[in-house]
């Protein structure tokens, strides 16, 4: 019988913290809690877990800084963090993302949501060192990245070299959520600048030419554009 996986939860509320620790026993999974963010760095350090549900709003050091702090750590920088956030915190999202964080879940929250998107990152983990010349087939939409050809329905669709390369990087990690930013630094090169303000016309770009595909590219209001997981 394969181990189980370890969550590590961050959350001072404990009620939010025992809502949060029911439904992943009930999946299955080993659950670990901590009200603060000094002892999560500690219990992180000490035993690493598969991943971590990381509230922002701490006593001590807070949820941001939590992140930085294992993301900037080599030993720790893998471990999958998914925020949890109260409404009203896009900035902090924002950020969060840009920090290395993976995916973020809002307060208050349903938890069948809370269990889908655990089970979609740690999944996305298991699969996050595949090649990144695979093809990518979903909703009628193929990316065949070796040949930089991308087909709607079996037709071809003609993109330019940046909206080609956002949409590459984009369907690389479907569910993720990338913020503008995220998305200039991975795909502007020498001759082919980026800004952030760019992607939102190259999104419209992209969606015009994918046709019905286009639903594929979902936008997250306040923080950017993910690429549809199809599972």
């Amino acid at each position: 019988m394969a181990k189980a996986q370890r969550i590590l939860i961050v959350e001072d509320d404990e009620d939010i913290q025992e809502l949060l620790s029911y439904n992943l026993e009930l999946e299955g999974y080993k659950v670990d809690k901590v009200a603060s963010g000094d002892k999560a760095l500690q219990r992180v350090q000490a035993d690493p877990p598969n991943m971590i549900l990381l509230d922002l709003m701490l006593p001590g050091i807070g949820g941001l800084d939590v992140c930085r702090r294992l993301k900037e750590d080599v030993r720790t920088r893998n471990i999958p963090v998914v925020m949890v956030t109260a409404k009203g915190e896009e900035a902090d999202v924002v950020t969060g993302l840009e920090l290395g964080a993976d995916d973020y879940v809002s307060k208050p929250f349903r938890p069948r949501e809370l269990v889908a998107r655990v089970k979609a990152v740690l999944r996305r983990g298991s699969r996050a060192a595949a090649d990144n010349q695979a093809v990518v087939e979903i909703g009628g939409l193929r990316i065949d990245p070796g040949r930089r050809e991308v087909q709607v329905k079996g037709k071809r669709v003609d993109l330019t070299f940046t909206e080609f390369e956002v949409l590459r990087f984009l369907a690389q990690r479907p569910g993720w959520v990338f913020t503008r930013y995220q998305i200039v630094d991975a795909v502007r090169g020498e001759n082919y600048p980026v800004t952030d303000r760019s992607v939102d016309v190259q999104i419209v770009g992209l969606r015009k030419k994918l046709g019905r595909a286009a639903s594929c590219i979902e936008t997250v209001r306040g923080i950017g554009y993910r690429f549809r997981d199809s599972e």
